[in-house]
């Protein structure tokens, strides 16, 4: 729609006080100098956080702790209000935040009085960060020199109604992008697009889920046929490891769609899967880059990578394995894992590893540790009748346990790679409890005890020469 458009994204970190917003903003201006820009902003780092922690006070009934938990968001943005702008554009986004403020007190009322957190109410409450944080910087941008304008995503981006998690419906989002941005980025106007939230087809307010401002930032991008993405973070970028847990990981110069969905699918800090999505079919290509450092080339995120072979291994330590088995050979295994699959979905769990085995069709599969509650809450309906009757075994959740993925899209065809792998982690004294290995061969995915999960990450990265240049 706009030739050679940019658009970026700014996660909490990149928007965390006034100093980083001024660096956001200076970005911009640097970028808006050659091309049409267009931003995506997340809320201030831990705002969301401190908003969640706010609804679910207000459901226990703490007016005393919604109270202190409210004006601790007001005065953090009111004092970047006024460490970030000059005195004559003060009063007008003072007047703003305390609006949004008061929007948010409105919906943390109705959940003291309701006991209770409707997810739509939630997906409504939780956008009031993102909403705040682009108020200000748009407000920076303009008083410096830039025309910029606040936009909400929710007059955008159209989803369906799966509150906390919904999906963009794409047709309605590109004829919204059309009629509300594309005016303002031909006028020379720099939209700030809140992340994280949308809208039903009849306005109803939702969120996008985990990494949901990077996805507001991929639809924007695939609306509005940009010619890059840029993700900027407080890292360099992609990793072949994590360095807390590696010391000699090295920043990838560039990885494919599949292999960074992978690798964030299994606990890296990188774009969620669902990000990736809406950039795939038109070939936009990403880069993740650091906005606490400037000089960083960063990783580029596209169709195709040079590579041969494992080129990253990340980990998850969160994660619970949970185990079904039939008591007899009678109980058809195969229709039970359907059941049980169809059960996570309408938990809305995310299965990280999944594996079976024996003739009585047992099997396993890997979930993180917040969503387990809800997860067993389904299993146990689904299967109550079962469960009753001990046709199939108490269901048993290890929660000591720890995921590690290794990640390449070389790794296929390779004879005795996953040899190598299991020796490297077994010669560190690690034992591994389960294995999954998909037929594209893109992911290696091991479950080990926790306390051996750093000593297994070392053991791959070292034995497969990960981060290391190909000479």
């Amino acid at each position: 729609m706009i030739p050679d458009l940019l658009v970026m994204k700014f996660g909490g970190t990149s928007m965390g006080s006034a100093d980083r917003m001024r660096v956001a903003a200076q970005i911009c201006v640097d970028a808006a100098r050659t091309r049409p820009v267009a931003i995506v902003v997340s809320a201030m780092s831990k705002v969301t956080d401190l908003l969640l922690s706010t609804l679910r006070a207000a459901e226990e009934g703490d007016k005393e702790g919604v109270k202190e938990n409210i004006r601790i968001i007001e005065k953090r943005h009111a004092d970047t209000c006024q460490e970030l702008l000059p005195a004559d554009r003060q009063d007008a986004v003072l007047s703003i935040i305390r609006g949004l403020i008061e929007e948010f007190e409105r919906l943390s009322s109705g959940i003291l009085m309701l006991a209770e957190r409707p997810p739509r109410s939630v997906d409504e409450a939780l956008s009031i960060g993102e909403r705040l944080s682009a108020a200000l910087i748009a407000a920076y941008l303009d008083a410096s020199g830039t025309p910029a304008v606040a936009v909400n995503a929710r007059e955008v981006i159209v989803t369906d109604s799966v509150f906390g998690n919904a999906s963009p419906i794409m047709d309605f989002t590109i004829e919204r992008a059309a009629k509300i941005l594309v005016p303002k980025l031909l006028a020379g106007t720099l939209p700030v697009i809140t992340g994280f939230n949308g809208a039903t087809v009849d306005g109803r307010p939702t969120t996008l889920g985990r990494g949901g401002s990077d996805f507001s930032a991929s639809i924007l991008a695939s609306a509005l046929d940009a010619k890059e993405l840029w993700i900027w973070t407080d890292v360099d970028g992609i990793m072949s490891a994590d360095p807390r847990l590696v010391p000699d990981a090295a920043v990838l110069d560039v990885v494919t769609y599949r292999e960074a969905a992978e690798l964030a699918y299994n606990g890296a800090k990188v774009l969620h899967p669902r990000t990736i999505a809406p950039l795939v079919d038109k070939g936009i290509p990403v880069w993740s880059k650091n906005s606490f450092n400037l000089t960083a080339p960063g990783t580029m995120i596209a169709a195709q990578a040079e590579g041969n072979g494992p080129r990253a291994v990340t980990s998850m330590a969160s994660v619970a394995l949970i185990s079904i088995e039939p008591a007899s050979p009678v109980i058809n295994g195969t229709m039970l894992m359907g059941r049980v699959l169809e059960a996570l979905g309408r938990a809305n769990a995310e299965v990280l590893a999944f594996t079976s085995s024996s003739y009585q069709q047992s099997f396993c599969f890997l979930i993180r540790k917040d969503e387990v509650d809800i997860a067993l809450s389904r299993l146990k309906a689904e299967l109550s009748l079962e469960l009753a009757h001990e046709y199939v075994h108490p269901i048993e959740v290890d929660d000591n346990v720890g995921l590690l993925a290794v990640v390449g899209e070389g790794m296929a065809g390779h004879p005795g790679l996953a040899g190598r792998i299991f020796t490297a982690i077994s010669a560190d004294n690690v034992n591994i409890i389960a294995i999954a290995q998909g037929s594209s061969e893109l992911t290696i995915s091991i479950v080990v005890r926790r306390d051996g999960l750093e000593r297994a990450v070392k053991a791959v990265h070292a034995e497969c020469r990960m981060g290391v240049p190909v000479t």
